[in-house]
């Protein structure tokens, strides 16, 4: 059964106080904008305390084409992957992995493109093998930390010698729109961020006998005919945001009746869950997972505290939520990792950590 070794994490260039995101976005939509100020109120409820950023607030204050965005997209893509890998490699049990010896590279990422893909460009950067298996993923957004990282263990299943990076990248503030007057283009401002994470998973001959957790099972679930719910507008001046206030009522309604299914599917309930690993979409989003499954606040606590630190980071928020909730021994048990994404989807893993 694979398992996930270490995270690891990139830091930022820049932070910045919700308070001060909210004076800067007020400063530039005030007056052209209908009822601005009753959306602004959406930072003053986000739950989120600071914003991390790929470029100092005044950068977004002049429009920059598609072009020029998706340079600074390339360019800090693979400064900051290199980081974040570094940073899971030297944490990884029992004792730090060298770059020659993974074999497989999966990069997730939405918030911008590049041909040759990222985890190719890194490989000009860290001393990977050049007969590394590359999986670039795009456009499962916020699912896709989730998502690569089951992708990971199938692949670590096949290969059970194996180990493998997953790298998730997002840029979101480099998908803002000056122009966009819509109320999601706003809404977008008050939640999302920029992060980099990555996972070191490994197949059973390749993996400790004790510590960290196994990859028991994971599912990936559509909602039919719900495209509309999040995700891009792709435009001549780049990536519009598509953002549905329905979001937490869907997560209320849908999601529970999933994650049951999967779970009985192998063998276990709701009761049977000690860890609750989920991205933190936004504070509504949050309680509808109290809501929806019954939680207490103790439970989503570590999203709460990433959410509250970093914003929304799209696809890595789930691996910080992870690398929050695992800086101390977790005593056996079940963990649900479990994001949200477009599709709409929620992609699901099932963790075991065991005592030995």
């Amino acid at each position: 059964m694979p398992v996930l070794l270490s995270v690891g994490t990139a830091t930022m260039p820049y932070t910045a106080a919700q308070d001060e995101v909210k004076q800067h976005v007020s400063s530039l939509f005030s007056g052209r904008m209908a009822r601005v100020e009753r959306l602004l109120q959406a930072f003053d409820n986000s739950g989120i305390r600071t914003r991390a950023f790929v470029q100092p607030l005044a950068w977004y204050s002049a429009p920059h084409g598609f072009g020029q965005k998706n340079k600074v997209y390339m360019d800090c893509a693979v400064r900051y992957s290199a980081e974040a890998v570094n940073d899971c490699l030297r944490k990884a049990s029992p004792g730090p992995v060298l770059p020659e010896e993974i074999d497989a590279l999966f990069c997730i990422s939405t918030t911008g493109l590049s041909t040759p893909s990222i985890e190719a460009r890194l490989m000009n950067v860290l001393p990977f093998s050049p007969h590394a298996i590359r999986v670039p993923i795009w456009g499962l957004g916020c699912a896709g930390g989730a998502a690569g990282l089951a992708r990971a263990a199938d692949y670590c299943r096949a290969f059970p010698h194996a180990k493998v990076l997953v790298i998730a990248v997002e840029f979101c503030s480099l998908t803002f729109q000056l122009h966009d007057l819509s109320k999601s283009n706003v809404i977008g401002t008050s939640l999302f961020s920029d992060g980099v994470a990555c996972v070191l998973v490994a197949g059973d001959e390749a993996a400790p006998k004790k510590g960290a957790p196994f990859v028991v099972a994971a599912r990936s679930v559509l909602m039919p005919r719900s495209e509309e719910v999040m995700g891009w507008d792709v435009r001549d001046e780049g990536l519009f945001v598509i953002f549905s206030k329905d979001i937490p009522s869907i997560v209320r309604s849908w999601l529970r009746p999933q994650v049951e299914a999967f779970l009985h599917d192998n063998g276990l309930t709701l009761g049977d869950l000690q860890y609750f690993i989920a991205h933190p979409g936004g504070r509504k989003v949050i309680e509808a997972y109290e809501e929806a499954f019954g939680f207490g606040p103790d439970q989503t606590k570590a999203a709460r505290d990433v959410l509250a630190r970093y914003g929304n980071m799209s696809s890595a928020t789930v691996y910080f939520v992870f690398d929050q909730m695992t800086r101390q021994p977790l005593a056996p048990g079940y963990g649900l990792l479990v994001a949200l994404g477009p599709g709409f989807s929620a992609e699901m893993v099932l963790l075991q950590w065991r005592e030995w």
